[in-house]
Order: structure tokens, then sequence, then C-alpha cells
């Protein structure tokens, strides 16, 4: 896999933290300190999962050779579904929560990780720089979360459906193309 792919995934991946920060700052009650506090624990949840998902995929890789391309079509596709099914839920319950909190700061990193986990184990089936992968996923969620407070701070109302969206959109072409890869169709 190379450093682009890594960072279209990696894009695909920030998106829900991405569309959480983005109605985090909407909600203009936040301080620079909170803002970078969330975008920080976010990126972190976000970098780390992926290791710990490539440990488990990598350990039972060998069990898996021949259907490897699948299995990480399968997880990413499924994980593109669900954030774009996702995105059509409300977003009342987004903004009722106060993420200075720190029970909810981690709950809601450890929940908007939860994609990234899932792609670690895929990337446990494919040829990948899983630190390399690990860093990029961190650093673009970290920006991503900066520029969504960012952006939701200014607007009157940007639905953050259509981040989730096309988050979801990106990670199923991944997988598709992972798949036509093996299959050596592309």
């Amino acid at each position: 896999m190379n450093f682009f792919e890594l960072l279209f995934i990696a894009i695909g991946l920030s998106m829900d933290c991405f569309a959480v920060s983005l109605s985090f700052g909407a909600q203009k009650k936040l301080d620079k300190k909170d803002i970078l506090k969330f975008s920080f624990f976010f990126a972190l949840f976000q970098a780390v999962m992926p290791l710990i998902g490539w440990l488990a995929g990598n350990s039972v890789k060998v069990y898996l050779a021949e259907t490897d391309h699948w299995i990480a079509f399968g997880i990413l596709t499924l994980i593109g579904l669900r954030m774009i099914y996702e995105s059509f839920k409300g977003e009342d319950e987004k903004k009722a929560v106060d993420i200075r909190k720190w029970k909810i700061l981690i709950t809601l990193s450890l929940a908007t990780s939860i994609d990234a986990l899932m792609t670690g184990v895929s990337f446990g089936f494919i040829k990948v720089n899983i630190l390399l992968a690990a860093i990029t996923i961190g650093l673009v969620t970290f920006l991503n979360s900066l520029f969504g407070a960012f952006v939701g701070e200014r607007s009157i109302h940007i639905s953050p459906r259509w981040a989730e969206i096309i988050g979801g959109l990106v990670l199923i072409g991944i997988g598709t193309k992972i798949v036509l890869e093996h299959l050596a169709i592309i």
C-alpha cells in the first residue's frame, strides 16, 4: 500500500472526528485549549487503534491468506457503510454532550476510533507499513479535528452528515481497490 492510499484511508477514518469536531465547534462554547485537547485525544486513539487491530489481523493472516483481500474489502466496506448509515442519525445527540468532561472525551475518542481498529485488522492481511499508517492516521485526524472545530465555530450551520458520507465512500473505494488488485483487474 502506498502513501497516497494511506492518506486517503486516514482522511476517510478521520471524517467521524471531523464531523464531531464540527458539531462541537458550532456550539461556540469551547476555547482553544478545549479544541486542542479533544483534537489530541481523537488523534491519539485513531493512531493507536490501527496498531492494535494490525496485531490481531497479522496474528491470524497465515490461516486466511487465500481470502485476506476479501476480508480487508469486507471490513472496509462494512465500516464505510456504517459511517454512511450513521450520517443519517440526528445531530441533536451530538450537541447534547459536553466534550470538556473526561468521561465524554474518552468515550467519544473510543467510539470514533472503532473504525480505525477494524481498519488495522484489515492492515494485518495486506502489506502495509503500520507505523507510517498509524502516524498518518493520527496526524490527519488531529488536523481534521482542528479544522472541523474551526469551521464549526465560523459557520451558521454545516451538516456533518456529508463528511461522514464522503469518509464512508472513501473506505469502500479503498476496499474495492484492494480486491481488484488481488484479482489482477487493475
